[in-house]
């Protein structure tokens, strides 16, 4: 199950990322899908995180996602970065300059 921190520090800011959530959920789903496995959104956690905006690089909102390291998703970790940030930044200009991250690491769980 991957997981989207979504990084915002403004009020505004947070309304549309709410709004966005499952419009995520699902580009998400579709990029990190591969191989045999095709991911639904409802696969797909996003959590929203203020944080004072000194402490980001971008001017806007900052995304990290937490997915295993598949071969595929390796391969093409630095597209399906761009592409979420496209995504992002057409859906909701107003967030302002969206930085995206991809961590791709052996994931364990604690359900079956």
């Amino acid at each position: 199950m991957p997981i989207i921190n979504t990084y915002y520090s403004s009020d505004a800011q947070k309304d549309i990322c709410l709004k966005l959530v499952h419009n995520l959920k699902q580009e998400a789903a579709t990029l990190l899908s591969c191989g045999d496995i095709t991911l639904e959104p409802s696969e797909v956690s996003v959590r929203l995180i203020e944080t004072h905006p000194k402490g980001l690089i971008s001017r806007g909102v900052e995304i990290e996602i937490f997915a295993h390291a598949f071969k595929e998703r390796v391969e093409k970790q630095d597209e399906i970065c761009l592409k979420v940030r496209e995504y992002l930044m057409k859906a909701a200009p107003e967030l302002g300059d969206v930085r995206v991250w991809l961590m791709l690491a052996e994931l364990g769980h604690s359900w079956e």
